[in-house]
């Protein structure tokens, strides 16, 4: 294991009220919703690169939804937040996630059965006239939490795509997907490599070369340091465009960065110029492309490699209209920087959204 991959919570905000659970899981919901319908729009994806993005997109939601109920009703742990540049769960949310559920059967036992819980509810609020207490609504969400979450939809560290053949029009024959949470970022990202393939069916070598992205292509860095990697471990395949998608930083009440966008955000909330809901999202799309090729290795064992150009790197923020005035006024200098103009997208209104 790499440094990169060493978590840490230290830099994390603990959500630790009912309402906190409520707002940030609402909030991040909509906000992901709002994004993936925006990229769309605007047509920084193609179609088929959309439909994997919305998929992965679909993961975090429903991982984010279980960590709710599984919180909900929680006295002795709490959910943590990123606070350094993210605003997204930590990461190690996710890991306990995945490694609970493997003991579900387990949990599942220790449970009260489902009529007997039902009984205890009705005799407080019917006969009683009292709220239910909270060690039983947490029995309840519980109950609910290991019947209803599957491990197999958690947003994992590392998750692949399939192999499928590459729309027409496109630089290569084939392409494939993946996607992963950085650990030391607490952010997602999803990837896109298109490719040709020395052979008639790329599938033949689908465990190498899954191998080569799981090993390669799980964090953060250099596109050109990434292309390089896989081109050099895959002989028998020709990448011919990398795509990467970052999701983030979530900029909203609870992110606690240094973030000159999440800073704005905060300070102007603390003025009470903007309401408490209001938010912003980070993306950036970072492309690279082969030019040339080049020999590497002993006299016998020579592999032909390719140049890889310098990353195309574009930003992208999309946040409500009163948002996209208040970063215009404060931070010009970012805003005029991005590729192109801030995407207006939806206000988020907590008592509508709870009302819903």
């Amino acid at each position: 294991m790499s440094i990169s991959h060493i978590v840490t919570p230290l830099d994390s905000a603990t959500l630790d009220s009912k309402d906190q659970y409520v707002f940030y899981h609402q909030k991040v919901d909509f906000a992901l919703k709002e994004l993936i319908v925006g990229v769309q729009q605007n047509g920084l994806c193609t179609p088929q690169e959309i439909i994997f993005f919305k998929q992965y997109c679909d993961l975090l939601l429903y991982s984010i939804e279980a960590m709710r109920v599984k919180y909900m009703y929680d006295e002795e742990d709490n959910m943590k937040v990123d606070v350094t540049d993210s605003g997204f769960p930590n990461y190690l949310e996710f890991r306990y996630l995945y490694n609970d559920l493997s003991l579900r059967n387990n949990y599942l036992d220790k449970l009260k059965d489902v009529s007997v819980l039902q009984d205890e509810f009705l005799d407080q609020l019917l006969r009683k006239k009292e709220p239910v207490r909270r060690d039983k609504l947490f029995q309840a969400a519980s109950i609910v939490y290991y019947t209803s979450v599957e491990q197999q939809y958690i947003f994992n560290r590392f998750v692949q795509g399939k192999i499928i053949k590459a729309p027409e029009n496109s630089e290569a024959k084939f392409m494939t997907s993946w996607s992963f949470y950085d650990v030391s970022l607490n952010r997602p990202f999803v990837c896109f490599m298109y490719f040709d393939y020395d052979g008639n069916d790329p599938h033949k070598e689908k465990e190498e070369i899954y191998d080569a992205l799981k090993t390669v292509a799980d964090r953060k860095m250099n596109m050109d340091t990434m292309a390089y990697g896989i081109d050099k471990r895959l002989k028998n395949v020709f990448p011919k465009h990398f795509k990467r998608i970052d999701i983030g930083a979530f900029h909203n009440v609870f992110a606690k960065d240094d973030n000159d966008l999440t800073h704005t955000i905060l300070e102007a909330i603390g003025k009470k110029e903007i309401p408490l809901e209001s938010y912003a999202l980070s993306l950036k799309i970072h492309e690279v492309f082969p030019g040339g090729t080049f020999k590497e290795g002993g006299y016998f064992s020579k592999q032909t490699l390719q140049n890889w150009s310098t990353p195309v790197k574009q930003g992208y923020v999309f946040a409500p209209h009163r948002i996209i005035q208040l970063l215009y006024n404060k931070n010009p200098e970012i805003m005029n920087k991005l590729a192109k103009p801030p995407f207006q997208i939806a206000d988020f209104n907590f008592k509508k959204q709870k009302n819903t």
